[in-house]
């Protein structure tokens, strides 16, 4: 029987990418995102598709959403846990508190919530067992300018990938976190054209095709059991990352 796997923002970006390549590869593949009509268009009418309208901030959707493949595959295998969103950027004392807040109800609570489902039924299943992939970011080790939600957000990422690494270790769950730089998706489209240096100015930055994301997170999930992938930084090579500022 195939793998199944669960993926969160899968309506565009790095999630669709990554939800047709694991259909592609034989993955059941369930796909979370809040509009119904960005998940139908990224499944494509594929048979192994699963579509879970979801808003991921939600509890009682999110486990319904798990609820219904757990009821359709009979167990699950994998999660990948990125929906997110981030902020324009702006100094700290121009954030809006209430924009903070919304930054952090998708990219935290709702890793969490998505994280606390996977593995509340990957440990109940039998045999037990599973593998959980935050969606980190490049901002997980080093900020934008102007990017404090965002920055703190994937800060928070990182200790849960942490934990439930630990956590996991006796139900055979696995945790690991991909942390990515620069793919071309519509949200990070802007980077080619110009976006704020650490020094003020605006400089356009070096970029990676998505695909190369996906192949990763699909490397990271088919690993055997016993192997884990911890951390990966997957990055546009000559981005300003290592040594940036």
């Amino acid at each position: 029987m195939s793998r199944s796997i669960i993926i969160t923002g899968a309506g565009s970006g790095i999630g669709r990418a990554t939800a047709r390549l694991f259909l592609a590869s034989g993955w059941r593949v369930g796909l979370i995102g809040r509009r119904a009509d960005a998940i139908t268009e990224t499944a494509q009418n594929h048979p192994a598709a699963l579509l879970l309208p979801c808003d991921v901030t939600q509890e009682t959707q999110v486990e319904a959403a798990f609820d219904a493949a757990i009821a359709a595959w009979g167990r699950l295998d994998a999660l990948f846990n990125n929906a997110g969103r981030g902020l324009t950027a702006a100094p700290c004392d121009e954030i809006d508190p209430d924009d903070f807040a919304a930054v952090m109800n998708v990219n935290v609570h709702g890793v969490f919530l998505c994280a606390r489902a996977a593995f509340a039924r990957m440990r109940a299943q039998t045999p037990q067992g599973g593998r959980i992939i935050n969606n980190g970011s490049i901002s997980s080790h080093v900020p934008r300018p102007g990017s404090i939600a965002y920055t703190a957000s994937k800060h928070a990422v990182t200790g849960i990938t942490r934990t439930l690494s630990l956590d996991g270790r006796a139900f055979d769950i696995a945790c690991g976190q991909i942390d990515i730089g620069n793919a071309v998706t519509e949200l990070a489209a802007r980077m080619a054209t110009g976006v704020q240096q650490a020094d003020g100015s605006i400089r356009a930055e070096a970029m990676m095709d998505v695909q190369t994301v996906a192949e990763t997170v699909l490397y990271m999930a088919s690993l055997p059991k016993g192997a884990n992938m911890q951390f990966a930084t997957v990055m546009a090579t000559n981005m300003p990352f290592i040594g940036r500022g």
